[in-house]
């Protein structure tokens, strides 16, 4: 399995700091926004990656991450997006390094504490199809929030909702999703949502319509790294899990409104 990492876009959210540099390059703690998802997909046994990204920043990925060896990487790609079309926009132009195989996809802004490497592996298993990774969030209503019908073994999600204001569980998707060759086609028949964005909500309803979308739960805590608030918090979390962090500093934290994914 190939893994595709997007990291494009203005990041007009954290301006001004995206005035001068892409928003998958600032720090995060430690090291570059961008080293967490990679180390994410490694931790997955995956080292074939490609990184879609954008903007007049671009070729500063490759002064950072060069081949890729160093951080691990067997192989590392790139590719450049084209303004801003939304996720599924940026995905489209995986399909030739995916050659026809399954890929894990990542956003570039999401950080986890644990590891996708039980989905991976049981997508693996699963042979076709598409699958999310779920998180219970204090503000669902900032992602994709999936709506489930059943209980127990039987619950399963009937339909995704893009931001909305009154979601229908704190279910949210988080960036990462496991595709199979199918996700190209897909793309190629979306139209643009009222933000004027291919959406990644669209495609995965695609597969759920179809009952071939099933989803896993992430362990330990997620956020994404897209807003002021997150990116802070991002860096909390990070320097908790180091042992660098006043543990009630950090539950002041996930208080806050806005603060992003939580455990």
């Amino acid at each position: 399995m190939k893994g595709v990492i997007l990291a494009g876009g203005l990041g007009t959210r954290l301006q001004p700091l995206t005035l001068v540099t892409n928003k998958h390059l600032l720090p995060v703690y430690d090291r570059p926004m961008i080293y967490y998802p990679i180390q994410t997909l490694l931790d997955a046994g995956i080292d074939d990656v490609l990184i879609v990204t954008g903007g007049e920043h671009a070729g500063d990925f490759l002064k950072l991450l060069g081949n890729g060896h160093k951080l691990g990487l067997a192989h590392l790609e790139y590719a450049y997006q084209q303004g801003e079309g939304g996720i599924a926009d940026a995905l489209k132009l995986a399909e030739d390094f995916a050659d026809g195989g399954p890929i894990a996809v990542a956003l570039g802004d999401n950080i986890i504490e644990g590891t996708i490497a039980g989905a991976v592996n049981a997508y693996r298993e699963q042979g076709s199809g598409a699958k999310v990774l779920l998180k219970r969030v204090p503000d669902p209503h900032r992602f994709g929030v999936a709506r489930f019908e059943g209980e127990g073994d039987a619950k399963r999600i009937v339909e995704i909702i893009e931001k909305p204001e009154d979601p229908p569980s704190d279910y949210a998707v988080t960036g990462f999703y496991l595709y199979d060759k199918q996700v190209f086609d897909i793309c190629r028949t979306l139209k643009p949502s009222g933000r004027g964005e291919l959406e990644i909500t669209d495609v995965n309803n695609w597969y759920l319509e179809r009952g071939e979308l099933t989803h896993d739960t992430l362990e330990g805590w997620w956020t994404d790294a897209g807003t002021i608030p997150s990116l802070y918090r991002a860096t909390r979390l990070l320097a908790h899990k180091d042992g660098a962090a006043d543990p009630q500093e950090l539950s002041e934290i996930d208080a806050a409104p806005g603060a992003g994914g939580s455990a």
